[in-house]
Formats: C-alpha cells, sequence, structure tokens
C-alpha cells in the first residue's frame, strides 16, 4: 500500500507540510484604514481569533507541498487561492492514482484499490475552514510469472479446473 499526498499548513499522513507561520492580523495605511489581506472575505473577527478572514496573515502566506517520492506538482512549496485549493488538491492527488495506475501497468500489475482523501482544518489565526491537504492511498497487485511458487499454483490450477464445465448439449 502506497501513501503520497499534498498538504498545507497542517501536516497529514503521507506527506511533508509547510507552515508559512502566523501573522497578527493586517497592517494600517498612512490613514489610519485596515490593508485587506484576503479581499472578499468577511471583514468581521470572531471572539477569541487574533484577526477575521479578510485580514488572515495565515491565509494569505499558506502553502502547499507534496511530500511523495513521486515526479508530481507542488514538489516545491506553492501559494493556492484558498477558493480554489480543493480543486487544485484533489486534481494533484489524482495525479498520484494517475502514477499507480502507469506503474501497475508497466510492471504486469493490477490496481486492488486507490483513494482520495481531501483533509479540511481551522485557521487559527481567523477561524476559516480550509483545505489543509490530501492523501491518496493505493494498493496494487504485480504478478510474478517466474516465481516457482506462482507457476506451481497456476498448474494446480489448471488440473483442478480441467473439464469442470462441459457442455453435453452437442
Amino acid at each position: 500500500m502506497m501513501g503520497s499526498g499534498i498538504t498545507g499548513s497542517v501536516g497529514s499522513y503521507g506527506g511533508s507540510y509547510y507552515n508559512s507561520g502566523y501573522g497578527l492580523g493586517g497592517g494600517s495605511s498612512e490613514d489610519g484604514s485596515v490593508i485587506l489581506k484576503n479581499p472578499g472575505e468577511s471583514d468581521v473577527k470572531s471572539a477569541g481569533r487574533k484577526s477575521s478572514p479578510a485580514e488572515c496573515e495565515t491565509c494569505k502566506n499558506r502553502k502547499y507541498k507534496d511530500g511523495s517520492d513521486e515526479m508530481v506538482s507542488f514538489k516545491s512549496a506553492a501559494h493556492i487561492a484558498p477558493e480554489s485549493a480543493a480543486s487544485a488538491v484533489r486534481a494533484h492527488e489524482q495525479e498520484h492514482v494517475s502514477n499507480a495506475y502507469k506503474d501497475a501497468a508497466m510492471n504486469n500489475g493490477k490496481v486492488l484499490r486507490a483513494s482520495v482523501s481531501i483533509h479540511t482544518a481551522i485557521c487559527p489565526e481567523c477561524g476559516r475552514s480550509y483545505v489543509s491537504g490530501g492523501t491518496t492511498s493505493t494498493q496494487i497487485k504485480y504478478y510474478n510469472e517466474e516465481n516457482p511458487y506462482q507457476q506451481d499454483l497456476k498448474a494446480t490450477d489448471a488440473q483442478k479446473y480441467t473439464g469442470m464445465n462441459v457442455d453435453f448439449s452437442a
């Protein structure tokens, strides 16, 4: 079974993580107004949070990085906009599934199972829910025709199944 995946600022099985650090809210401009780091987000600060989603430094700087040993996207940390993170992570995890099918086809194997999990978390600074990463798990069965045990099993199966289905109507 293989585990691989991409993770954001919260780690998960199968991948490493990159944490850009947590900042303190948005700065202010010369006229005293607050600079929005995430335009279009709510500027309401929840109780117990350092900033609102619009001013959140952590969400602005969140980066995603793949921690597997496969050649796929996100090998170096990259920022993904929060609204497109789910589709980007899902597409990335699909790369791992495609690689599993290619590997099975090239090495006389069969993919028995491939599953993708998308993970979410809550930003500790602003309280917004975000896609924190994903995990791909695959199980591949490889056939080894040169193995003497495999050859013996095939010979035994041939003896067992010979004559099992006979058509007497002819």
